[in-house]
């Protein structure tokens, strides 16, 4: 079944923190410790190949995550594992009766946040007896967010748990005992910062009422590439974020103040290349499924060094180059950071080209029974446009995404306007 499923995930091979997790899982408790962006997703999935059992009907497998961005790509890794066992995600801000009805026919493993999950608990919506992992992901951020509490009261209700695995992006002083981990294996492949592949980390000294202008000279040179810009609070985001679309920066923003449907809609327009600038918190820098990032600014220094590191952590993943800069007014150091390049910006500026791709919605998802076959179908067929036209494919509950060149999303808009989904009308438009 492993082979199969790295198949399914066209990877050829696990890199060594993947393999070693593998076989500390078989000697008992597990604690990995790996930088983010490492690869720890399937460093704790794929043991559960080894012990899901297909004639068990109830929830095997717990894993409790500290955001619902997080609990998703779980979800969506697992998913393209196509191991026949069923995965459900529960997580704030979605529908509880949703979550209810899925729960009803229990999934042999479930993701979510720890709130959600005691919510249910508390609710009797599914049995524990069944199961026997618990996978803790992101522990310690789970406990930054002040989980400690639900994550207590679940443990608690979890009578037959035989495997704990313990997974965290930092060297954590000790375990908490309410985890009820014994004499785990460790698994540490946390190493500084300046020893990841790729990653070149360059500074950008500016004037601290010039910042702004120096974020805009930056944009410029770096162009039309995927982008991150970090700011340390979320009136941050949306003070610069207003400057920026004042001087014709094309982006979007992500932070803890907005709707889920947004924040899930910005992510998603920044996957499929709708946007390649995304000015956000620290909110996405860790847990979130975006590959192919190119460049990191840190607009605002991180609070600390391990937040510096989660951050870079966005871009140099598994093998990819990377550059993560810096902008520094004059008071601003970093102690531990050292022997940096020094970048010099463009006199003249050249605004970044707009992006070759838009975003097209249509009103229906997973619980109409629809799926990305159906909607590459419905556009190549009916859209009037080439499979080159077409780019990444996102299919939600209630909704689905498609990238479309630029170029031609208008027409397809006005080809499917009176076209059906498995025999019904849906909304499809561009979206905004």
């Amino acid at each position: 079944m492993l082979k199969k499923a790295l198949e399914n995930l066209q990877i050829t091979s696990l890199n060594e923190m993947q393999n070693a997790a593998l076989a500390a899982a078989k000697k008992g408790d597990v604690v990995l410790l790996s930088p983010t962006g490492s690869g720890k997703t399937l460093g704790f999935l794929l043991p559960l190949l080894e012990i899901l059992k297909p004639e068990i009907l109830n929830v095997q497998a717990l894993i409790l995550v500290p955001s619902r961005e997080l609990a998703l790509q779980i979800e969506q890794v697992f998913k393209t594992l196509a191991t026949g066992f069923k995965i459900n995600c529960c997580y704030g801000g979605h529908p509880v009766k949703i979550e209810r009805n899925n729960l009803s026919q229990p999934p042999a493993v479930l993701v979510g946040t720890p709130g959600r999950i005691g919510h249910h608990l508390r609710r009797h919506s599914f049995e524990t007896d069944a199961i026997q992992t618990l996978i803790l992901d992101e522990f310690d951020k789970s406990l930054e967010f002040g989980f400690q509490t639900d994550m207590e009261f679940i443990i608690k209700h979890l009578p037959g748990l035989r495997k704990r695995i313990l997974t965290s992006a930092t060297q954590m002083k000790e375990i908490p005992g309410f985890t009820g981990i014994s004499r785990p294996t460790e698994v540490n492949f946390l190493t500084n910062f300046t020893n990841i592949p790729d990653l070149v980390i360059k500074t950008v000294h500016s004037p601290a009422a010039d910042k702004l202008d120096t974020l805009f000279a930056l944009i410029c040179k770096i162009g039309n590439r995927a982008t991150l810009v970090f700011c340390n609070h979320r009136e941050a985001v949306e003070r610069i974020s207003g400057l920026l679309y004042g001087r014709g920066i094309i982006h979007d923003i992500f932070h803890g103040g907005m709707e889920q449907e947004d924040r899930e809609r910005a992510l998603l327009k920044f996957r499929n290349g709708s946007h390649r600038l995304l000015i956000t918190t620290d909110l996405a820098s860790r847990g979130l499924d975006i590959p192919e990032i190119e460049f990191i600014i840190h607009y605002q220094l991180p609070h600390n060094e391990e937040a510096f590191t989660h951050r870079n952590g966005r871009t140099a993943r598994m093998h990819a180059k990377g550059t993560s800069y810096l902008i520094l007014s004059p008071d601003e150091k970093l102690h531990y950071l050292n022997n940096t390049e020094q970048e010099t910006l463009p006199e003249k500026l050249i605004l970044p080209k707009p992006s070759e791709w838009a975003t097209l919605y249509i009103a229906a998802g997973k619980k109409d029974k629809i799926n990305k076959v159906d909607i590459v179908g419905l556009i190549l067929q009916k859209g009037g446009i080439t499979r080159d036209d077409l780019g990444l494919i996102e299919v939600l509950d209630y909704s689905s995404y498609a990238a479309i060149k630029i170029t031609e999303i208008e027409k397809v808009v006005e080809q499917l306007k009176n076209e059906k989904i498995k025999n019904k009308k849906v909304k499809i438009q561009v979206s905004i």
